[in-house]
């Protein structure tokens, strides 16, 4: 009998969610960043293996917004929590529970979701703090299982999709078996351009882009993208222009090279930066550019 289930994975910025569903799936369809706040959207990815079919929602993480774009970033959090089976919270080893955790944890007592607390990172934190993370935790929520991992290494990764199963319910699946993402094939290529953006620029720059399609054209093995970059002010698209186009070819060349393993294909992909200032405090740019509400 097939099963099917739903699980949200949540916490604060940069604590390695969208690392650990990468790690889950053994493909990339999150984009990874040092920089916090990199996944704007919820994203989902689905595992499938036997006669199990668990549909993860790596979701953005959990902070204080400061525009239009954080509050709908925060949104799809709540949104996700109520519509999944079961929720991975993600917390780093060597950090103690804060503000985040403390709202994630009350949704999950309003919900009565079960939830999986993930501690990260614990070849960086070391096996004394990993353990009191454990105890201070254990306190605030009683989750239906611990999990200590490092996403990175992909160690303990299994074991968060383990625990999970208990949480599935008899059901057809709602994907093909070979199926790891519902994203359209050109928010994957726009998010990987915005991915380059983020590990190439410094500062406020990267968080005040964002990538849109434009034109999309198959071809036999070779597939055409003209992307546009949008940022909010004249002298960031210099930046991100950079001498003599060098910054944005440096971005089109390692997105290029991730399209290509992702898509299987040659890509000719053309860049091209615009200004549209304040555009993350627009609910119209804000719906243009596919930040919108899910129904």
């Amino acid at each position: 009998m097939k099963r099917t289930g739903f699980a949200a994975i949540v916490g604060r910025p940069n604590v390695g969610k969208s690392t650990l569903i990468n790690a889950i799936l053994g493909e990339k369809i999150a984009i990874v960043s040092k920089k916090p706040q990199t996944t704007r959207n919820r994203i989902t990815g689905i595992y499938t293996k036997g006669e199990d079919q668990i549909v993860f929602l790596d979701t953005p993480g959990m902070h204080q917004a400061k525009t239009k774009l954080g509050s709908y970033m925060v949104r799809s959090v709540g949104s996700a929590i109520r519509d999944v089976d079961a929720a991975v919270l993600v917390v780093e080893a060597d950090a103690h529970p804060g503000p985040v955790e403390q709202a994630l944890i009350e949704r999950f007592k309003a919900a009565k979701l079960p939830a999986i607390l993930a501690i990260n990172k614990i070849d960086r934190a070391g096996a004394a703090r990993t353990a009191q993370a454990i105890t201070e935790y254990s306190t605030l929520y009683d989750f239906a299982s611990v999990v200590p991992l490092s996403a990175l290494k992909a160690d303990g990764v299994q074991i968060v999709v383990d625990e999970l199963k208990p949480f599935l319910y008899e059901s057809d699946w709602l994907f093909p078996a070979d199926v790891v993402t519902d994203q359209p094939e050109r928010q994957i290529a726009a998010e990987l351009i915005r991915e380059k953006i983020l590990r190439t620029m410094n500062d406020e720059i990267p968080h005040g882009t964002a990538v849109v399609i434009e034109e999309w054209n198959e071809k036999k093995d070779l597939l055409s993208i003209r992307a546009q970059i949008y940022c909010e002010r004249e002298s960031h698209k210099r930046i991100l222009i950079g001498h003599k186009g060098a910054a944005l070819k440096t971005i089109g060349s390692y997105a290029r090279e991730d399209m290509e393993r992702f898509f299987g294909c040659k890509v000719f992909l053309e860049l091209w930066v615009k200004v549209k200032e304040n555009w993350r405090d627009s609910n119209y740019h804000l719906s243009d550019f596919g930040y919108k509400e899910e129904q």
